[in-house]
């Protein structure tokens, strides 16, 4: 498991999951205001609030990244 553990991998698997993350976050945030106009607005203020959340995530992961030599 610890040669797993080197700078080059454990920068590209935080990478992945930011991207990852902001891929979610934008179908999120289209969902929720396509379920908005259909008239289900608090489904859709749920789903925005996930993207929020998804969004504190990756912010976290960026910080992550950070501290990786």
């Amino acid at each position: 498991m610890s040669e797993d553990l080197n700078p080059e991998s454990i920068s590209t698997m935080l990478q992945h999951w930011i991207e990852h993350n902001e891929r979610h976050s934008e179908s999120f945030n289209e969902w929720a205001m396509r379920l908005k106009d259909a008239g289900y607005r608090r489904a859709g203020e749920e789903i925005m609030h996930a993207a929020e959340k998804m969004d504190q995530s990756t912010e976290c992961l960026k910080r992550a990244i950070e501290e990786i030599p």
